[in-house]
């Protein structure tokens, strides 16, 4: 018997295969295609001669959870206890993992905010949880009254991806305080704040859950390095919680990898020494433009891209065909790979929305829009 029996081969496998297949300009899968910095490549070659190839300790390589706890510190003003209230993870969706099934028991409801990425539905599952999906508004921001709605006595989670993936979307100041209006009345609740993206910001600054007093006890911050520096093969993440909760979560983290690749956490810890990520955020954004820039006079609509590296685009000028079609359609016929926004939903909200990735080098992009405005 399945613990997931409606799990299929994932979307963006499919469209990349498809592209690979015809030859096409992949903009489909959320990974970059450009060169890590030369910095980073030359503390991995010096420390890969280097004695640090066993074991970490269970949490985390010490100086990396400290450098982690100092940008924390500088850019949310908030001071972790790297003992008590930090667990470096194989990438974000490890952490999300741990998270959702050290606290989701069966019957247990875990509200999820459509369209949204692909890994915390399976994981409610696999915990024996409910997963409640609850649909954005058509602009990607949060719908407050269809949140409040969906509580129950039986919910014990709610997941929060800010930046969000696929739309591109950010919270407001206004959007935080009324999840804390509602909350409020329910002090069962927990949240998982997935924020992988906090660095790749463009119109509006990212507000953290670390940043919220109101909501900080009850809140479990996931992040990546992946994401941040480039390295999404790397597979490092962290979780950043109250002692309270990170005590339980280590339970769980400890069987499931114990410790994460002592490598890749030696070199973060290094490169955090020099890395500037408001440089990151600027290289994004002038990518982003430079992409919207290039399809300002093609048929495709361009919706708000507030941060990540995801451009999400409306084709309803160009064809009525659903999102999927469309998106396949797009590789075999005009040599370009997107997501349909459809995959992101529980009942496949379909509006014509395609996903694009951003995060290539600026020829890739050029090339891909000379395809994208012919159409």
């Amino acid at each position: 018997m399945s613990k997931l029996p409606n799990i299929t081969t994932s979307i963006f496998s499919v469209m990349s295969q498809l592209a690979n297949q015809h030859g096409a300009i992949n903009l489909s899968q959320g990974f970059p295609n450009f060169p890590e910095d030369e910095r980073l490549l030359q503390i991995s070659q010096r420390l890969i001669q280097e004695n640090i190839h066993q074991y970490t300790p269970m949490a985390g390589l010490p100086s990396l959870m400290e450098k982690i706890a100092q940008q924390t510190a500088k850019q949310y003003v908030r001071n972790v206890d790297i003992a008590t209230e930090m667990l470096i993870t194989a990438g974000a969706t490890q952490g999300v993992f741990t998270t959702i099934n050290t606290f989701v028991s069966a019957g247990d409801e875990v509200i999820i905010l459509d369209p949204s990425y692909d890994s915390y539905e399976p994981s409610v599952l696999v915990a024996g949880g409910k997963p409640v999906r609850v649909s954005l508004n058509n602009d990607y921001t949060p719908n407050f009254n269809k949140i409040e709605d969906a509580i129950t006595s039986k919910t014990k989670m709610i997941v929060i991806n800010n930046p969000h993936n696929p739309t591109g979307r950010i919270w407001t100041e206004s959007d935080f305080v009324a999840l804390e209006d509602i909350l409020e009345k329910h002090p069962q609740i927990l949240i998982l704040g997935d924020e992988v993206y906090e660095y790749i910001t463009f119109t509006q600054p990212h507000i953290s859950f670390n940043t919220r007093e109101k909501l900080k006890h009850r809140t479990i911050v996931a992040s990546s390095f992946g994401k941040s520096l480039h390295v999404t093969g790397w597979k490092v993440g962290y979780l950043i919680a109250p002692e309270n909760l990170m005590y339980e979560m280590k339970k769980v983290h400890q069987f499931l990898v114990f410790s994460v690749n002592s490598f890749s956490q030696h070199a973060i810890a290094e490169y955090l020494d020099v890395v500037d990520f408001s440089e990151v955020s600027r290289m994004y954004q002038r990518k982003r433009d430079l992409f919207q820039s290039l399809l300002k006079d093609s048929r495709f609509e361009l919706m708000p891209c507030d941060g990540t590296y995801f451009q999400v685009v409306n084709y309803s000028g160009i064809s009525t065909q659903n999102d999927v079609d469309f998106a396949k359609e797009l590789i075999t016929t005009h040599g370009v790979a997107a997501i349909p926004i459809s995959v992101f939903y529980n009942d496949a909200t379909d509006r014509h929305m395609l996903r694009f990735c951003f995060a290539k080098t600026d020829e890739t992009l050029i090339a891909a829009a000379e395809k994208l405005i012919k159409i």
